[in-house]
């Protein structure tokens, strides 16, 4: 099965893509990139990566919700978060969030374990570090004063190794024809949500299995946030990718068995 869906949350709607079988549900929140292009329509685009889940495993992809009002909270994704997951009859899933995805992912373990019975935090971060500031400002500051490309350019050098950057930079000017929005409103809420995050306070209400993934390499959210992650979660295990930076997801050909792995546990 492979979907394109979307689902009602509040006064708007969310975009979803499912693709699997399973029993089991894998909900899986995506980063910042998200602000730039959503989820819609890309299941069979997505689905690839997670092939050897099929069988067992519905695997569920979200965006954030279509009508983001001004000054919205990463909390406030969360709880949106939990209602489209109500909505579509998912009572509980093991959740995987990747970078800002993961910031979503702490406070939806937090606030509604009943949903989560198992959560993968994929390089991201307890609270809006210094790192993170500096790294999503400047981003935010790009799409009034630079090109698209420019701004796809400092993406890929903050996130992908040098190596993976050299063999892939062919690709980079395709990818920002791709990406490229009608306007940045919707990767700016996004990116200020990023700013005003802290979930430090609610990481001891975690009570669910973690895994904590990250590189060590990580120039977005810097190399101290799995740490603190870890220190803040009772029941976790941290695995580090060594070499790895922010894109390990996409650079680690293990990572998804590793995933798989885990889920299975």
């Amino acid at each position: 099965m492979h979907k394109n869906g979307c689902v009602n949350v509040g006064d708007t709607d969310m975009y979803y893509v499912a693709f699997g079988e399973g029993k089991k549900n894998l909900v899986v929140l995506p980063g910042l990139s998200d602000g730039l292009w959503t989820v819609n329509g890309k299941a069979w685009l997505l689905a690839g990566t997670y092939k050897k889940f099929f069988k067992d495993y519905t695997v569920y992809m979200f965006s954030r919700k279509n009508v983001i009002p001004d000054g919205y909270s990463i909390k406030e994704m969360a709880d949106d978060q939990a209602t489209a997951m109500k909505n579509l009859g998912i009572e509980k899933a093991i959740a995987m969030g990747v970078s800002q995805g993961g910031m979503i992912a702490q406070f939806l373990a937090a606030n509604y374990p009943e949903l989560v019975e198992k959560l993968l935090l994929v390089v991201t971060a307890p609270y809006a570090n210094e790192t993170i500031k500096e790294v999503v400002t400047k981003w935010i500051d790009m799409t009034t004063s630079s090109t698209h490309t420019e701004l796809m350019l400092d993406t890929a050098e903050k996130v992908y190794t040098k190596e993976f950057n050299e063999n892939n930079k062919k690709y980079l000017s395709v990818l920002a024809r791709f990406t490229k929005p009608k306007n940045y409103d919707r990767f700016r809420k996004n990116a200020y949500a990023i700013l005003g995050f802290d979930a430090r306070p609610v990481l001891s209400q975690i009570k669910c299995p973690t895994y904590i993934m990250s590189g060590n390499c990580d120039n977005t959210v810097g190399n101290d946030a799995p740490y603190e992650l870890r220190d803040g979660i009772s029941n976790n295990e941290l695995i580090i990718f060594d070499g790895m930076g922010h894109g390990l997801f996409e650079e680690d050909r293990e990572f998804y068995n590793k995933v798989l792995e885990i889920c299975e546990r």
